[in-house]
């Protein structure tokens, strides 16, 4: 068993210099959990960009094979971190067992999934061989690679305390591209937030990397967080969590003296559109399809289904019934903290109130604290599209089914989309192919786009897109999870008549890397 200090990582050691501390809870019980966290200083902070900074240096000049060890190792140890991660991860959070297991499966495949694409690269350098005969003038030898950005910034996702958080996507993401790290741990788990830094600790040490490749800083204070971003060594920002803290750390990136990168995934309601056949023929099975849908975490994934899109037409009547009914039936949930459900809550009662909309139904009653009950409502095209407010996300089980009077509205309704993750769109072959224009415009304001398929769940592999057109993300030309996660924390340089001893292995002539040659 790991003790638990409540302390920081930084330059691997733990460490702290202040008196102030706090405690976590355990959403099902109310009850504070048995760790104490220091707060994070000033000194602290800059301390951790310090060794980041100092590590960077080596780091970077460390090979792919290296830097997939490391990642490999980082996995493994995890692992071996056995039922304490796990129990930990339950007492913070109030997630199932299974659920966490398997988001421990999903945060170790995806470092070796890094590591693997470490290992066997599929992005080509480009290569220009030099012509030093060319007239009027000779061609020099060019070749166009990329390198890290330096120290990243990684902010802990409160709906994902494993996958999205500590050694998460950013965190493996950076790595691999040879970044190094500080993490400010999410307040609400950090006990998971220390179990995990003493797995990366470890494996740092295994492998012989430099001890400030990794650093971790836990705090329950907007000023650390807003020093991490503008700090003059911090090159790179990766964020996931609300639309709110996402636009004020962004800002801050952006005012300072040299603006840097902020990649944040700031939630999304991820339309349905249902297709008038498709409505008429499987009113039923949609309607408990998104239910079933939506509360799979009780609506705490960013993947959830927040708004159905339908015509009045045939079925439409089948369709609200059966929501209704499940809806009904949904038993109340435990949210991740008493701040997220107080924040649902309040936001279901706005909608509530809102003369616009029609209360389809609700879900088992809350007994209070972190509970929340399941809700949906309606509302019609022309009044959503009037109230951007609409729009914005609501973080739990609650959906939205705003209702077109026919295919010129909910081409309208498409085109007032905000930015979102996903959109799907249910149709049969044929009916897609008749709302060809309507699935285009549905594609401008989305980074995924599905086709009789439910929005929850993202697959890391090479052809994922999670993010998408501002407010769903920051930087919609990237991606926070699959393979191509690790060019947010890259940029491209040319290497023009470099001495071929000095050359990264990746651009010399005859590398196993692919290589396009010109």
């Amino acid at each position: 068993m790991i003790e638990i200090t409540g302390k920081h990582l930084i330059n691997g050691q733990w460490v702290n210099s202040t008196a102030a501390t706090f405690t976590s809870a355990n959403p099902s019980t109310d009850d504070v959990n048995p760790w104490t966290f220091f707060d994070a200083s000033a000194d602290d902070a800059d301390s951790a960009v310090a060794s980041a900074h100092d590590a960077f240096r080596q780091l970077r000049r460390k090979s792919a094979a290296q830097r997939a060890a490391l990642l490999n190792a980082i996995a493994t140890e995890i692992e071996n971190l056995g039922e304490q991660l796990v129990h930990a991860a339950m007492s913070e959070t109030a997630l199932p067992q299974m659920r966490i297991e398997g988001e421990r499966g999903r945060t170790c495949g995806q470092l070796r999934a890094f590591a693997n694409n470490l290992l066997n690269p599929i992005s080509p350098v480009f290569i220009d061989h030099a012509q030093p005969e060319r007239q009027p003038l000779p061609k020099g030898d060019s070749r166009l690679t990329n390198m890290p950005l330096g120290p990243v910034v990684v902010f802990g996702a409160s709906n994902f305390p494993l996958a999205f958080s500590t050694a998460g996507g950013d965190t493996a993401s950076a790595l691999a591209a040879g970044c190094s790290v500080i993490v400010k741990g999410h307040p609400a788990h950090p006990a998971t937030t220390e179990l995990v830094s003493h797995a990366i600790k470890r494996a740092i040490d295994i492998c012989d990397m430099p001890t400030g490749v990794f650093n971790m800083v836990q705090s329950t204070t907007p000023q650390v967080a807003q020093q991490l971003v503008q700090h003059p060594q911090v090159k790179a920002v990766g964020f996931t969590g609300s639309q709110k803290v996402g636009d004020i750390l962004n800002k801050l990136t952006q005012e300072r003296p040299i603006a840097i990168p902020f990649f944040g995934e700031l939630g999304s309601t991820n339309p349905q559109f249902i297709l008038p056949q498709k409505l008429a023929s499987d009113a039923q099975s949609l309607a408990n399809n998104q239910v079933a849908s939506m509360l799979m975490g009780h609506g705490q994934f960013c993947t959830s289904p927040g708004l159905v899109v339908v015509q009045n037409s045939d079925g439409l009547e089948g369709y609200l019934a059966t929501l209704a009914n499940a809806i009904s039936e949904a038993p109340a949930g435990t949210m991740l903290t008493k701040g997220i459900a107080q924040t649902y809550n309040r936001q279901v009662d706005l909608l509530l109130s809102n003369p616009s909309l029609t209360h389809i139904a609700s879900g088992a009653a809350s007994n209070g604290g972190c509970q929340s009950s399941a809700n949906a409502f309606s509302v019609s095209a022309s009044d959503f599209i009037a109230q951007p407010t609409l729009q914005e996300e609501v973080f739990g089980p609650c959906a939205l089914v705003v209702i077109c009077d026919n295919d010129e509205q909910m081409g309208e309704f498409a085109l007032s989309l905000t930015g979102q993750l996903t959109a799907s769109v249910f149709g049969s072959d044929d009916e897609l192919l008749d709302y060809i224009d309507l699935v285009d415009d549905i594609a401008q304001s989305v980074g995924r786009l599905m086709f009789n398929q439910l929005p929850t769940g993202v697959e890391v592999c090479h052809s994922m897109q999670h993010g998408g057109p501002y407010p769903a993300s920051t930087a919609p030309q990237t991606t926070s999870v699959g393979s191509q996660a690790i060019n947010r924390f890259t940029r491209p340089i040319c290497l023009q008549n470099m001495p071929i001893a000095l050359q990264p292995a990746e651009i010399k002539d005859g590398a196993t890397h692919p290589q396009v040659i010109v």
